[in-house]
């Protein structure tokens, strides 16, 4: 997605989910249609000066998709293609994933069209802090509250935590989520998006009958998330057999050693096929793919942990994975969901349940930064099982019972309490009654 047209088709192909969702789903026409159009954008200019004096100016986004149900939440990306209209999807997105768990939040998302890789530390800091600076009054703990999300972390959130603290005169850790924990942070919050598709996968396990030694993986997309999710399974036994960066892919057919790999990766920003004894490492004899041919192996278990649309038409056909699970936002097209759902035995756990442990345990950081109460480890780890868990068999339930695949049954669940929130207001339903006096009390 590098033009504007592209973008356009991104979040058009976001909504395109709404209308079959809406056939199984007990929600007002106004309530669906107020769900395809974002509450409200904003598009800014952020001036930077660089380390050689020069003024460079990058464009950064904001959008609010709907705050029926509470303040909007959502990531920031740092990425050369982020536009409007991509931001808007992850938006909706957000706004379903926040639903589908059932947090009181909304859903919003952010981001800076750069490539942060050419900038330096005190360049990236310089954006993080003018980025904060220009969009001040349309965020706040009540408001809408960011994140972290592709190529940011948690340093870069504190600055713009401590940005916006200083714009409005008192600390204010609730602002931001995804913080150091010296800054606010939550413990937990490192690995939350991986371990929440990891609780997921555990489901789908019992459910199967899975014997975790039998099952191999790939894992496309080896950043935060997809080296918590392997590290996870890798420990249960599961058989990672391929993983893959932006620059390609590995693949070894018994499989690697996952600490191993989030070594090197992280020590040399290199993913090699490697085997580590403590700091000792030494190359292991591996295949080289492509980040295409590592989605069209034959495996029992795809995980796209990268960006949007990896799996489009073109293809969609050639998928042998038994079951993907979408830890990235949108790596899924409509058209190729369509593909797969008429490929026997295809099972998709969508993004909107399956990545939702992030903004799960960002709810949490946000509740203990109001509280001025901090929780442990384990307390966090515990209730993001119990509501992963919980909303993983709501939707599998709705799955089974209406007979229809995992992804429409996810939508289903966000559109039926998002129809709820938004009915409370009232719609024409309510105001074209012919006796109002029967609604009043």
């Amino acid at each position: 997605m590098s033009d504007q047209a592209n973008g356009d088709d991104v979040f058009l192909d976001a909504i395109k989910r709404l209308d079959t969702a809406f056939e199984h789903a007990n929600i007002d026409e106004e309530a669906l249609e107020k769900l395809k159009h974002p509450r409200q954008t904003l598009q800014v200019s952020i001036p930077v000066r660089m380390d050689d004096g020069s003024l460079e100016i990058f464009t950064g986004y904001r959008v609010r998709h709907d705050d029926t149900r509470g303040p909007t939440k959502g990531g920031l990306r740092y990425h050369p293609d982020v536009d409007l209209s991509e931001v808007k999807a992850l938006a909706f997105w957000m706004t379903f994933k926040c639903a589908v768990v059932g947090l009181p939040y909304g859903g919003g998302k952010g981001g800076v069209t750069v490539n942060p890789k050419k900038l330096s530390r005190m360049e990236l800091e310089r954006l993080s802090r003018g980025f904060i600076a220009q969009i001040a009054d349309f965020i706040g703990p009540e408001t809408d509250v960011p994140a972290p999300d592709v190529y940011t972390n948690s340093m870069i959130m504190g600055w713009m935590m401590d940005e916006y603290s200083k714009i409005t005169r008192q600390r204010t850790p609730a602002v931001i989520t995804g913080k150091p924990v010296p800054l606010g942070g939550s413990l937990g919050r490192d690995d939350a998006t991986g371990r929440g598709a990891y609780y997921c996968i555990k489901e789908l396990e019992q459910k199967r009958g899975w014997k975790p030694d039998e099952i191999t993986v790939a894992v496309q997309g080896f950043g935060n998330a997809g080296q918590h999710v392997a590290r996870l399974l890798h420990a249960d036994g599961y058989k990672i057999v391929a993983v893959s960066d932006s620059k390609g892919g590995i693949y070894k057919e018994a499989g690697f050693d996952v600490p191993s790999l989030i070594h090197t990766k992280n020590e040399s920003r290199v993913l090699k096929a490697v085997y580590c004894e403590g700091s000792v490492c030494e190359a292991i004899d591996a295949d080289n793919i492509s980040n295409e041919e590592l989605l069209e192996l034959d495996v029992d278990l795809l995980l796209p942990s990268a960006l949007e649309n990896q799996i489009t038409e073109k293809n969609a056909k050639d998928i042998k994975a038994k079951v993907i699970v979408e830890v990235a936002n949108g790596p899924i097209t409509s058209e190729a969901d369509e593909i797969l759902k008429n490929q026997d035995g295809i099972l998709i756990v969508p993004d909107i349940l399956a990545n939702a442990g992030g903004v799960t345990v960002s709810y949490f950081e946000w509740v203990q930064n109001k509280s001025g109460y901090y929780w442990d480890l384990e307390t966090v780890h515990e209730r993001l099982l119990e509501i992963m868990s919980r909303e993983f068999n709501n939707v599998y339930d709705i799955m089974i019972n209406k007979e229809i695949d995992m992804r429409t049954a996810a939508y289903v669940l966000g559109l039926n309490r998002i129809g709820e929130a938004v009915e409370s207001l009232g719609t024409m339903k309510y105001f074209a009654a012919d006796d109002l006096r029967a609604t009043k009390d």
